[in-house]
């Protein structure tokens, strides 16, 4: 039988890294094996699943590029994912829940009791074969043992997690159920409803939890535990695919920055790791450094265009051969999308937009007469290009007997706003003489 596996998230309010990290796990094994990956929305819980929520978990996979195999097609709303398949909701599942749940009272292994229905549950340790956590045995606990039984259906007549969750692994015969250790506590009683359907058990792999660098429990107010942080934080989705990758996974030679064919290639089941992982977001920032190096100039290019837009700059009006030039400043340069604007935005403003600290420390009256004189050599040049241009500030250096960063940091700020950003010399080359002369009589009339 083919691997079949599925991601079944509850949609009440955001995307957990935890939760991005198990349907990765899931979609990388059938991707790994040519298996199916199906993708369920357990939305039985009418007070807490809202159709914004389901958007959220369907845009957090999109981003990260986990695409799903199946599910079914209608008008329904809840249906209509941006022209995907599916995915499966449970809260449109009900005839089949109804049906599982007759089944077990016709063979006496549910009964009603207080409007409620309650599954028998065995009075014997309960073993769970765990392709990760190996052999786990779960033994009643001191409250159990009066009263073993547990509901499957409340009173309100709705089927809970413990039912579906077995009647939907069942009914789409999933081969691996592939989650978070937390649910590692509730698989006894998952196991006990297999086998009272006659099912088959899938195979149980529990990954290890996340948790924050400190080792402590992660909560949904800790900082990386949201998708948010990531699909709003200048990450390129496959460095976070990536990076979520080795949170309790990896390659038997410990390789770290890895595309996602090649993690495609390289996952499976045996490289997955008992301990418990942690938060790393350096090695996320190293990663994602990485990614974007890798880009080609043409991802590069709709990426850093993306990003001085989103910043409110608009590069549709300049010349192709300009943008190409501010662009190749980039290159290794940019660790995070988030600062393409701060780095390379002054090139498209008509007027430099001066950080204050900077302009306090450069642009003094002190400084004036340096950059005047500088301003003087610049527009003779009759070449105007990056050796020419550093030839002249130093040459400007010795004749006002300072050292060149007396000179090169007013330039600097004159021409970009900032202390920081791409070569000066290559900067200006980029702007052109008229424009450098342009930022630094606007500069010089501020000092």
């Amino acid at each position: 039988m083919s691997v079949r596996v599925r991601f079944a998230p509850s949609p009440t309010g955001y995307l957990h890294i935890g939760g991005a990290r198990t349907a990765l796990f899931n979609w990388l094994y059938a991707r790994h094996t040519g298996g199916t990956f199906v993708l369920r929305v357990e939305d039985t819980d009418d007070a807490r699943n809202t159709r914004e929520a389901v958007d959220v978990i369907l845009d957090g996979l999109r981003w990260l590029g986990l695409d799903w195999d199946e599910g079914p097609v209608s008008g329904d709303a809840m249906q209509e994912s941006k022209g995907d398949r599916g995915p499966y909701f449970q809260s449109q599942r009900g005839e089949i829940y109804q049906r599982r749940i007759q089944e077990l009272l016709d063979k006496d292994l549910a009964y009603e009791h207080e409007g409620a229905v309650k599954f028998r549950m065995t009075r014997e340790p309960v073993t769970i074969p765990d392709v990760v956590a190996g052999d786990v045995v779960r033994k009643l606990t001191d409250r159990e043992e009066a009263d073993p039984d547990f509901v499957i259906v409340r009173s309100d007549g709705k089927p809970v997690f413990h039912l579906v969750n077995v009647v939907d692994d069942i009914e789409m015969d999933i081969t691996h159920v592939i989650r978070g250790e937390d649910h590692l506590s509730n698989t006894s009683k998952h196991v006990e409803l297999f086998k009272a359907f006659g099912a088959a058990l899938p195979k149980f792999a529990h990954i290890p939890l996340i948790l924050n660098n400190d080792g402590s429990k992660m909560s949904k107010r800790d900082s990386g535990a949201s998708m948010a942080a990531y699909t709003e934080g200048g990450y390129l989705p496959s460095a976070v695919v990536n990076y979520l990758s080795l949170l309790g996974w990896s390659p038997k030679d410990n390789t770290e920055m890895m595309p996602t064919a090649e993690l495609i290639e390289r996952f499976d089941r045996p490289g997955v790791q008992r301990a418990n992982a942690r938060v790393d977001m350096p090695t996320l920032d190293w990663l994602n450094f990485e990614h974007i190096r890798a880009l080609s100039p043409d991802d590069f290019k709709s990426q850093a265009l993306g990003q001085l837009q989103a910043a409110g700059l608009d590069t549709t009006g300049r010349d192709a051969d300009y943008t190409a030039a501010v662009l190749a400043l980039c290159t290794d340069k940019i660790k995070n999308l988030n600062d393409v604007a701060g780095y390379i935005g002054f090139f498209f403003r008509d007027e430099v937009v001066l950080d204050a600290e900077s302009a306090a420390q450069a642009l003094t009256p002190e400084n004036k007469p340096h950059l005047a004189t500088l301003r003087e050599a610049y527009a003779g040049l009759a070449t105007f290009d990056a050796d020419s241009l550093m030839e002249a500030l130093k040459a400007t250096a010795a004749a006002r007997e300072v050292k060149n960063k007396v000179l090169v940091m007013p330039a600097r700020v004159a021409c970009t706003g900032s202390k920081v950003g791409p070569s000066l010399y290559h900067l200006m080359e980029v702007l052109g003489q008229a424009e450098v002369l342009k930022r630094f009589d606007a500069a010089l009339a501020r000092m």
